[in-house]
């Protein structure tokens, strides 16, 4: 597992699988707003892609997240558009609503960042996020990341287009967060 101050990131168990969709997936507003495409409900006991981890993926690293307190799962969190050649990838992450505002995701993305720059070797992570979500902007920022860019009206949202920030964060520019392990 890896470490933060608050959470550790860990391998997906199947046990973590009813409660992400439960408590992530079945909310259509939040479901619309962290997924690049349009909501749908998923069977119960379904294989849903978006939970469930293909080993082969070499691409995508998902983790469960868990207080350190106790071991409660609190999350998703992935490395995602892994690109060994140009050492870059994207960072994402989900909370469940009884985690929020708790000061997780700035710690995930911090141990997101350790496994990317320090473990995976890579240069350059990457983050984009609708403009209205402050949480992720906040724990991006308090991060190192730096807003490269505003994509207009390119996320189509319940009815209507919003702007994604674009932030970055070049291996150079981070400081390690303290306790990262």
């Amino acid at each position: 597992m890896l470490r933060g101050n608050k959470v550790g990131l860990r391998a997906r168990y199947e046990d973590d699988i009813p409660i992400l969709l439960t408590e992530l997936y079945d909310d259509v507003v939040n479901g619309s707003r962290a997924e690049g495409r349009p909501w749908r409900p998923i069977t119960p006991g379904s294989r849903d892609p978006r939970l469930v981890v293909d080993d082969t993926d070499q691409g995508r690293v998902p983790f469960s997240v868990v207080e350190l307190d106790g071991g409660t799962l609190v999350g998703t969190a992935a490395l995602w558009g892994i690109d060994n050649h140009h050492r870059s990838a994207h960072i994402g992450l989900g909370l469940l609503p009884s985690a929020r505002g708790k000061g997780y995701g700035t710690d995930v993305v911090a141990v997101l960042c350790h496994y990317g720059f320090v473990v995976r070797g890579l240069q350059r992570l990457q983050i984009e996020t609708l403009a209205d979500n402050a949480a992720m902007l906040r724990s991006a920022e308090r991060n190192g990341f730096v807003r490269e860019g505003v994509l207009r009206s390119s996320a189509w949202v319940l009815g209507e287009f919003l702007d994604e920030v674009l932030l970055g964060l070049l291996v150079q520019d981070w400081k390690p967060a303290f306790g990262t392990s």
